[in-house]
């Protein structure tokens, strides 16, 4: 029963849980909270999805008074009976799966995000026009010669904003500034590794559960964390202007840029004139965080530390 429970825990909150969550309206006037919850549900999707092949494990190999396992997948066959045990054994490999690729996939997506970031930073840094230090920040910006309006961060050690000549003609003060401060929010507060880290998530459940709703509402969380950041050194309307300037601006693999999708654009341009602060919305998003994290933690880490006190001093 506790397997089951876990199992359906985890595939609701990979799928059904992100699809109905991606529609609310009030992460616009909550981003933080919001994201903060989004990171809750997937972790306790992971969570579940071992507490599930846990339980089952205990099920199978049967752990003895040292916590060492007292028989073999096979021998609880006669035990359970053919059907529950293939439902056990189903389980059991769903959940080795699930972790296999989860660790497949952060490895494969730091490295390969890794090589395309030090690749693109290397061309930028042989065709750039100009390079001065944004005086505020301390970040290189690169300057390329192109009509068309670029504005995008490289996150990571060695960091670039990227803007391009085409961009600095466009905008003027004003919206230059919110465009700098909204790229220098991405690489403060990491939000490349939030989106690494979905992605990772995502790809580590099968096709036909997953949802694709958090990516996208993400995505669009981190532009708004970054807009939010903007306004303390701008006003709306420039920052508004900005965005729909570089609205169809193309960022390369690997790169956060001010403008993603053209309906997050829209979206974003349009809170930026309504009220944000929403205390008791965050509030209660921060306290449905900690209760979707609090059962399959606990879940986790209290069969492991058993287990490990009992092979360690019996």
């Amino acid at each position: 029963m506790t397997a089951a429970v876990f199992a359906v825990l985890a595939l609701l909150l990979a799928g059904p849980v992100p699809h109905v969550l991606s529609r609310a309206r009030w992460p616009l006037r909550a981003p933080r909270a919001a994201l903060v919850l989004w990171q809750a549900v997937a972790i306790a999707a992971v969570l579940s999805a071992f507490s599930a092949g846990l339980a089952v494990a205990a099920r199978l190999l049967v752990p003895g008074p040292d916590g060492r396992p007292t028989t073999g997948p096979l021998g609880a066959l006669d035990d359970l009976g053919a059907p529950l045990w293939a439902v056990l054994v189903t389980v059991l490999v769903a959940t080795l799966l699930v972790g296999a690729r989860l660790i497949v996939a952060t490895t494969r997506m730091a490295v390969h995000t890794r090589r395309r970031r030090a690749r693109h930073r290397t061309l930028i840094d042989l065709l750039h026009t100009s390079a001065p230090v944004d005086a505020a920040t301390r970040t290189r910006l690169r300057v390329l010669d192109t009509a068309q309006p670029l504005a995008y961060c490289l996150p990571g050690l060695h960091q670039r904003i990227v803007l391009s000549t085409g961009t600095l003609d466009r905008l003027d003060d004003a919206e230059l500034s919110a465009v700098l401060a909204h790229e220098h929010a991405h690489l403060r507060a990491r939000h490349d590794l939030v989106l690494e880290a979905f992605s990772a998530v995502y790809h580590a459940f099968p096709k036909v559960v997953r949802s694709a709703a958090a990516l996208d509402a993400v995505a669009m969380l981190v532009e708004m964390l970054a807009d939010d950041a903007a306004l303390r050194v701008s006003s709306p309307a420039p920052l508004a202007r900005a965005l729909v300037t570089c609205a169809d601006a193309p960022t390369p693999a690997g790169a956060m840029a001010a403008t993603t999708r053209s309906r997050h654009t829209l979206a974003r341009i349009n809170r930026l004139h309504e009220p944000a602060d929403a205390p008791l919305v965050s509030g209660l998003a921060y306290l449905t965080a900690a209760t979707i994290l609090i059962v399959p933690t606990i879940a986790v880490a209290v069969p492991w530390l058993t287990e490990i006190r009992l092979l360690l001093w019996g």
